[in-house]
Formats: structure tokens, sequence, C-alpha cells
């Protein structure tokens, strides 16, 4: 019997041990998962991932850009205003001169008049507060030589122009201030955008940093090399012959070639420096063509040709409100001025929403 018991003291002994052994196994596969989903959730910390930060950030300079638009048209229209208010300045002070020159020969007659004994009504003309009432008085007129009258009449003429060109000047003014306010509108509404992703920039590691670089590195090699793909077909005319004038196509890349590595900085037309529209004026001038300043003015400019039918020169555009543009160049490349803290480079015309193309020769 006791060599009968022992057996089951050892099966009972060897179940044990496998019992312990599962436990021991289901505890260590659940340290496992539970492992595996902290490491899954250590990144979700609050903070907003490098894809989640970079979206972010083109989102904004996509609306600064749109702003920096806005600022270009307002500087347009300051500085037209400022010209009207500058003319409207040197009229009226012309014609105080005039005034001033007619007050003068009046004074004269005044002066001649009271030595004479004669009639003093010149001198009451130059001190009353109402001249027109006073010319009304024809009394006052009957008794004057012809000389005379013709120096009132010459007063009153000077007294009223001059008095228009102040009105026009002032009016023209009023205009200038509120030019200038828009102006300092648009210029704040660029800086805030653009200071919101600088904040954003900011808190990424500098592992992040590095990533984020060599990322765009890569890019602008790939769209570089491209770029040159196609120069060099065009050189050996085996496709994408330039637009509707070969030699203002060569001129416009060739302009926009040399800006390569040039900063972007909003509201810039060069030469050291440009923002998006500021680099098109610039290309297009040097093949001979006038451009408008802003994205939204060039869009409307020239002959409109679909994605597909675009040659190298073209205008290309992007985004619904029409905030950027770039000069194509073949094989689906451009040169533009891309954004902030960027240079003037080649890129794909495919990392931005196509709006429209136009071919402005």
């Amino acid at each position: 019997m006791a060599s009968h018991r022992k057996p089951r003291t050892r099966i009972r002994h060897s179940a044990a041990t496998k019992r312990g052994a599962l436990g021991v196994t289901t505890a260590a596969l659940a340290a496992v998962s539970l492992l595996t989903q902290s490491a899954q959730a250590a990144p979700d910390d609050g903070k907003p991932s490098l894809s989640e930060v970079k979206e972010k950030v083109d989102k904004l300079y996509q609306q600064a850009e749109s702003s920096t638009q806005k600022y270009n048209a307002a500087k347009e229209r300051t500085d037209a205003q400022r010209a009207k208010a500058d003319k409207s300045l040197d009229e009226a002070a012309e014609r105080t001169a005039e005034l001033n020159e007619a007050r003068r020969t009046l004074g004269n007659y005044a002066t001649a008049q009271y030595r004479s004994g004669g009639m003093s009504e010149t001198a009451t003309l130059l001190l009353t507060e109402d001249p027109q009432q006073f010319f009304q008085q024809s009394h006052v007129l009957d008794r004057m030589s012809g000389r005379q009258k013709e120096a009132v009449s010459d007063f009153e003429k000077q007294q009223r122009a001059a008095d228009r060109e102040r009105k026009a000047a002032t009016k023209e003014l009023s205009s200038l201030t509120s030019a200038q306010k828009e102006l300092k509108k648009n210029k704040q509404e660029v800086q805030a955008k653009l200071a919101e992703a600088r904040e954003l920039l900011s808190e990424l590691t500098a592992e992040q940093k590095a990533r984020m670089a060599a990322a765009e590195k890569k890019k602008q090699e790939a769209a570089r090399k491209a770029a040159e793909r196609a120069e060099a077909e065009r050189e050996k005319g085996s496709g994408g012959s330039p637009g509707s004038n070969a030699s203002q196509a060569e001129k416009v890349i060739g302009f926009a070639k040399k800006q390569l590595g040039k900063p972007y900085v909003w509201g810039a037309t060069g030469p050291s420096s440009f923002d998006c529209s500021g680099l098109t004026v610039g290309a297009w001038k040097a093949a001979g063509v006038s451009l408008p300043r802003t994205t939204w003015d060039q869009v409307e400019v020239g002959t409109k040709v679909s994605k597909s039918q675009m040659k190298p020169g073209d205008l290309i555009f992007f985004y619904d409100d029409i905030s950027h543009v770039g000069i194509y160049v073949g094989n689906g490349q451009m040169i533009h001025a891309p954004k902030p803290g960027a240079e003037v480079r080649y890129e794909s015309i495919d990392t931005m929403p196509f709006h429209s193309a136009n071919r402005p020769g």
C-alpha cells in the first residue's frame, strides 16, 4: 500500500508543479502585455507628435502667407495713397503761396491808399472775416480802379482754390491714415501667425528637429535632381519646350535659378530676399513682363493653362485662397520662395494643393 501511495504523492506534486508553472507563465504574459501597452501608450504624453506639429506649422505658414498677400495689397494701396496725399499737399502749398501773393498785392494797394488818404476798403478787406460778403458790396468795387479790381478778383479766385486744395489734401491724408491702419493690422496678423509657428517648433526635441530637417533636405534634393533632369531634356530638345515664348521662359527660369538659396522674407521683392509673389514679379520682370504684386492679381494675368499642359516659366498657384505661387520648371517641379525660415528652392508642385496655372507672356 505504501508503494501505491508514493506515486500518488509524486503525481500530486507534479500537478502542483504544473499549476505553479502555469501561474508563473500567466503572470509573465500579463506582465509582458502590460509592458507592451505601456510602451505603446508612452508617446501619449499630451504633446503633439512630430507629424502633428509639422501639419500645424505648415497650416500657420499658409495662413501667414495669406496675410502676407493682404499686407502686400495694403502696402500698394498705402504707397499709392501716400503719393496722392503728397501731390495734394504740394498743390495746396502752391495755392497757398499764390493766395499769399494775391494778399500782398492787395496789401500794397491798401498801404498806398492809406498814405494818400484815399479809400480804406481794401485794408478793410484784408481784416474782414468774410471776404466773400465784402466782395458783394458793389459800391466798394465801383470805387476801385481796374488794377485794384483785378487784384481783388485774383485774391478771391486764389482763396477759393486754396480752400478747395486744403479740403482735398485733408481727404487724402485721411485715406492715407486708413490705409496705414490696414497695413499695420495685416502686419500684425503675419507676425502673430509666425510667432505661433515658432512657439510650436521650439517645443520639439533636438532629435525631432533633426528628423524634420533631414526629411526636408531629402525632399529638396529629390526636387533638385528632378528639375535638373527636366532642364537636361529641354536642352536636348527631347521634351518640355518652354511656353509661348522660349526666350521669355528661359529668362524667367534663369532669374529664378540665380535666386536659389536666398531667404524667404514676407513682403520682400529682392534683391537679397523674396516672398513668393515677390520672386515671380522679379522673374517675369527679367523677361520684360510687368506682373502685379499679389498672387490674387497675378492669377488673373495671361492665359490660363491646365495642370497637365503647364510648361516651364508658367506661374502655378496653390490653395483655395490663392495665397502661394511658384514658377514651373518642368518634370513636376517648381522654383519658389516657400515660407519663413526657408530659402528659395526647387520643390515638387504636389507638396501643396493645386489651384490653377497661367502663362503671363
